[in-house]
């Protein structure tokens, strides 16, 4: 069992920057390849960004390549979001997810342990 809350978003202007962080119990974090997925009004959850369960291995949608970094500290059980070059088409709900197995995925059906969210809203 892993709980994840997340934490870190906010308001900021376009251009800005914020780094989301999202903290995990349990012995079993290191274990398991982490996601970040967001949500806007009116639209399906999306895929943002995923990591392996080492560190050594990141994934990003298309979207916020070149903006946005994912990490982990697995002694701090915390995986975190670096959002960089804010747009307001990056405003939504951010949540983390913890995968199935120790690898990078993309899908959210591949991830089982979901946080609650935090909202980031981005003004122009």
């Amino acid at each position: 069992q892993v709980q994840l809350v997340e934490s870190g978003g906010g308001l900021v202007q376009a251009g800005g920057s914020l780094r989301l962080s999202c903290a995990a119990n349990g012995r079993t974090f290191s274990n398991h390849g982490m996601g970040w997925f967001r949500q806007a009004p009116g639209k399906e959850r999306e895929f943002v960004a995923a990591i392996n369960w080492t560190g050594g291995m990141t994934s990003y949608a298309d979207s916020v390549k070149g903006r946005f970094t994912i990490s982990r500290d697995n002694d701090k059980n915390t995986v975190y979001l670096q959002m960089n070059s804010l747009k307001p088409e990056d405003t939504a709900v951010y949540y983390c997810a913890a995968a199935l197995g120790r690898y990078r995925v993309t899908g959210p059906q591949m991830h089982n342990y979901w946080g609650q969210g935090t909202q980031v809203a981005v003004s122009s």
